[in-house]
């Protein structure tokens, strides 16, 4: 079943400022975001994020008590949506997103997919230019452990497949 992403404001403020937004929209389609994070984005959006309004305000505002605006719209609008998964970066978002049960990933994540999918050739880059924007230190440490499993995978796939191979001569 396709999944309904949702992002909150930091993943589109990074890839923006690195030029990489496509990239968002490359691995996953469409992206819905609420007005809160349309409005602290502040920039004009492409045609493929589509902004909505979460129904019921009321859990907005209960979820603000330990949030931001952006985070707590963004997960009151997964809570809202079936088979919804967020692009979450704030630590404290993604606790409240795990005890609630909803599905989250980080701009890490989108990478990591958007490697996986063979969209970022040069993963060294994104990290250089992530560096650059400020983005987190601590995530770009878990982006190039993260990025040296997944370009392991390929080779234990492969090693796998041929000691399978030798067992069954």
């Amino acid at each position: 079943m396709h999944r309904v992403v949702i992002s909150n404001t930091s993943c589109l403020i990074v890839l923006s400022n690195t030029g990489r937004l496509d990239l968002l929209h490359e691995v996953y389609g469409s992206v819905l975001i609420t007005d809160e994070v349309a409005a602290e984005f502040g920039d004009p959006l492409p045609e493929w994020i589509n902004i909505t309004s979460v129904s019921d305000p009321d859990k907005t505002k209960l979820i603000s008590t330990n949030l931001g605006v952006g985070e707590s719209s963004t997960i009151a609008l997964a809570l809202e949506t079936k088979n919804a998964l967020m692009i979450l970066d704030d630590k404290k978002a993604r606790r409240v997103a795990k005890d609630l049960n909803l599905v989250y990933t980080g701009t890490l994540g989108v990478v990591i997919k958007g490697t996986q999918m063979g969209l970022v050739p040069d993963v060294q880059s994104v990290i250089d230019d992530f560096n650059q924007c400020g983005f987190w230190i601590q995530n770009l440490f878990l982006l190039q452990k993260e990025t040296l499993l997944c370009q392991a995978i390929p080779q234990i796939r492969h090693t796998v497949q041929v000691a399978n191979a030798a067992s069954s001569y």
